[in-house]
């Protein structure tokens, strides 16, 4: 219902040629923009792409970011390894924000793993990679007091 009542009439009659996940992503866009809402040009890019291509499209419009394709990964623990997992996705939650996705939180673990575990074999590639990626997310505060820190070592 919510789909019919947000959309304009023009399109309601082309919807099962879209299908209806793609319905729901235009409904959010149609709500966000109100009288402002583009349907033709929408539409098009509704018949046109792929529905994940689709949603990062919506989801782009609506937050003015762009987002990476995602994936779904799945893993079988034993029930003794889950304390541990959880403890550490609920450490690394606590120390990056609480805002954070879990996969988000795995992602700077593994991140922090390879930078340490690069330190013995010397592969200074993937130790800048990790520091990069650190650095990317970390508040802006953090940054210039990190770019402090680095230019008073270099002088």
């Amino acid at each position: 219902m919510s789909i019919h009542e947000h959309l304009p009439p023009q399109i309601r009659r082309e919807l099962k040629q879209v299908g209806w996940t793609k319905a729901a992503e235009l409904t959010k866009v149609a709500r966000a923009d109100g009288k402002d809402f583009e349907c033709a040009a929408w539409m098009h890019k509704a018949r046109s792409l792929p529905r994940d291509q689709f949603k990062r499209e919506v989801d782009q419009h609506l937050t003015g970011k762009d987002s990476e394709p995602t994936e779904i990964v799945y893993f079988k623990f034993y029930k003794s390894q889950i304390p541990v997992i959880e403890q550490a996705l609920e450490t690394a939650a606590l120390m990056l924000g609480t805002d954070k996705s879990r996969g988000y939180c795995l992602e700077m673990i593994c991140a922090d793993f390879l930078a340490g575990a690069n330190l013995d074999n010397g592969d200074p590639e993937m130790l800048l990679f990790s520091i990069t990626r650190f650095f990317k997310f970390l508040p802006e505060e953090q940054r210039q007091a990190f770019l402090g820190e680095l230019s008073e070592k270099v002088s």
